[in-house]
């Protein structure tokens, strides 16, 4: 393995934690730096074609819970040129302003990069869901 593989390796690893950040730090705008222009999503909570579209779509599903964890584990990478794939796994909890769980579910994350000018960034997304507690509807904000 060379130094540039391990960089590599560890962009990786960074996109992952910045996903996470900007989604429980309700950041949604910063999210533009981490995905392609063309990024694709689809999410138990939609589809989106575009950057535009994977920020609304985040804005959407997250912005009416006041605390949010995604605590993204067991990432594996595996590069090939200027492509990577990477699989994480996903336990998230999901909360309203007087800190009652609303819902926790669990999932897969599968992800597809892409080197970029600017680095690599995250090119496709979907979430695959494995578990789920509560059912409550996100919140809406008025």
């Amino acid at each position: 393995m060379t130094l540039a593989s391990l960089q590599d390796r560890l962009d990786h690893l960074d996109l992952v934690a910045r996903l996470g950040a900007c989604l429980d730090e309700h950041r949604f705008d910063d999210l533009r730096a981490l995905f392609t222009d063309d990024a694709t999503v689809a999410t138990p909570g939609g589809t989106a074609d575009g950057v535009d579209a994977v920020v609304a779509q985040a804005t959407r599903n997250h912005q009416g819970y006041a605390h949010l964890q995604h605590r993204l584990t067991d990432v594996l990478v595996e590069l090939a040129g200027d492509t990577g794939a990477m699989r994480a796994n996903l336990a998230a909890r999901f909360a309203t302003a007087d800190l009652e769980t609303v819902l926790e579910l669990g999932a897969v994350y599968r992800l597809a990069t892409r080197r970029t000018a600017g680095g690599w960034r995250l090119a496709r997304l979907e979430i695959v869901p494995l578990w789920r507690v509560g059912a409550a509807p996100v919140p809406v904000v008025a």
